[in-house]
């Protein structure tokens, strides 16, 4: 999968990239608790001396019950605190006096200042540029009655713990950035490993060519998760190829309709030019050149209604439709027609619908058209009109002739289709009536159907309600 640099990056690098920040964010949150524990424990460490030697403190001073025991308490305290050399302890009398005080021991005011508020917490102070201490400031009472509490400060040195904690988080960084650039390349190598079956799928698309639209992809050879995908993509491959296989078709019908009025208008103007000819014979000329145009004419408008129907573009006004009125219409139309060849017509039933007024009647008369050409001369023609409460509306053409059959019937709506072509050629009909019927009905949200037994056919439009 190749790097796009600027406003699209590639998959892989999107994964990469989230793989090693969410790696990164786990592996820097990890890392601080692990220094956050150890601080703590050297804090409870310290913690556990100063407490301890704090104690130690106090309780000498509860057992001094009088100034003279008092003021031998520094001997005492300095014999208990042999070997403590990074300890620090001040106790100040109730006096104010200083009472006792290790070596070096530095207390800052406002550390002091705390005794009794800080309710035993530590305070960290830095004796020197390079001596921190944690140190905690207490009140004790004395064995002496009456007396005020001495103060008690207790400070440990906390140098060699920071020395330590600062090389630790700087080895925990360093693990942890190496860590990220890890889980970074891993993470890389397994996207790109985990993205192979797109890019298969991707090379399979790529070879699909206009002559190899019936090749789909397979979807059990792939993960789960791009199974959808390539359904998908098998539903596209199926629908491209039946759009272009009816394009490639209608492109053949259509040029071997058109050749053949065209072919008729170029052979008779070729003769009309051959010689001189009367007015008369010009103007007769003109009139059968004016009929080609005229058929040539009507199959352009079928064609472009089709071609709409195809793209959804065709939206059938919304209206009140008497199916039964608009059926005597067309019969009306077809009446001399009917009783020239002795056929009976017939029209049983009403309904009412919501549709497009002149669609509905186009679609009625292409049936009409159909029925009165190819059923028998002394024949019946039975229009019925049948309103299903639940199922909708269906308005069925039924004629007596010669029949339809079997194997014609699934490509009767189709586009130039024609059962008879030596019959159809005499006809001004182009094969285009019934495709076009279906395509009203299809507009409405309805189906068209044909049924053909024994002689009698129905053509079956099918509304909904």
């Amino acid at each position: 999968m190749r790097l796009r640099l600027g406003g699209r990056t590639s998959l892989t690098v999107r994964l990469t990239v989230l793989f090693a920040a969410a790696s990164t964010a786990v592996l820097l949150f990890l890392a601080y608790l692990v220094a956050a524990s150890v601080e703590q424990h050297f804090k409870e460490q310290d913690m556990a001396v100063l407490n301890g030697k704090l104690e130690l403190v106090a309780h000498a001073l509860r057992n001094a019950r009088s100034e003279d025991e008092l003021a031998r308490l520094p001997a005492t305290l300095a014999d208990s605190l042999v070997g403590h050399h990074s300890l620090d302890v001040l106790v100040i009398a109730p006096s104010g006096a200083v009472l006792f005080s290790t070596k070096g021991a530095w207390f800052p005011e406002n550390v002091l200042r705390t005794a009794g508020s800080t309710a035993g917490a530590s305070v960290v102070w830095a004796k020197s540029r390079d001596h921190a201490v944690r140190g905690i400031v207490k009140f004790s009472a004395t064995g002496i009655a009456d007396a005020r509490p001495a103060t008690i400060a207790v400070a440990t040195n906390i140098g060699h713990h920071e020395r330590f904690m600062e090389g630790f988080r700087r080895t925990l960084w360093g693990v942890a950035t190496l860590g990220a650039m890890l889980t970074g390349l891993l993470g890389w190598a397994a996207a790109r490993r985990g993205l192979a079956p797109l890019r298969a799928m991707g090379r399979e698309v790529g070879a699909i060519t206009a002559r190899r639209l019936d090749s789909r992809l397979s979807a059990d050879a792939v993960p789960a998760e791009l199974a959808e995908l390539a359904d998908t993509l098998n539903g596209m491959l199926a629908r491209l190829e039946n759009s272009f296989m009816r394009l490639s078709n209608f492109s053949s019908d259509l040029a071997h309709e058109l050749r053949t009025p065209v072919s008729n208008l170029l052979t008779q103007t070729q003769v009309s030019l051959s010689k001189s000819r009367t007015v008369d014979e010009y103007r007769d000329i003109l009139a059968s050149n004016a009929e080609e145009f005229e058929h040539l004419a009507r199959m352009v408008s079928d064609m472009l209604f089709l071609a709409k129907s195809d793209n959804d573009l065709v939206v059938p006004n919304r209206e009140a439709v008497s199916l039964a009125n608009e059926v005597r219409s067309v019969l009306e139309f077809y009446e001399a027609l009917a009783e020239e060849k002795g056929i009976v017509v017939a029209l049983v039933g009403q309904a009412s619908m919501l549709g497009d007024r002149l669609m509905i009647r186009r679609a009625i008369n292409n049936l009409m058209s159909n029925a009165v050409r190819h059923t028998t001369p002394g024949g019946t023609i039975t229009v019925r009109i049948l309103d299903h409460a639940r199922s909708g509306i269906e308005l069925q053409v039924e004629n007596v002739g010669e029949g339809i059959a079997a194997e014609h019937i699934p490509r009767l709506f189709d586009r130039f289709y024609r059962i008879d072509f030596a019959r159809q050629r005499q006809s001004e009909g182009a094969g285009l009536g019934l495709a076009i019927t279906r395509s009203i009905v299809r507009a409405h949200g309805g189906e068209a159907a044909v049924y053909s037994e024994n002689g009698l056919s129905t053509f079956c439009l099918k509304f909904p309600g």
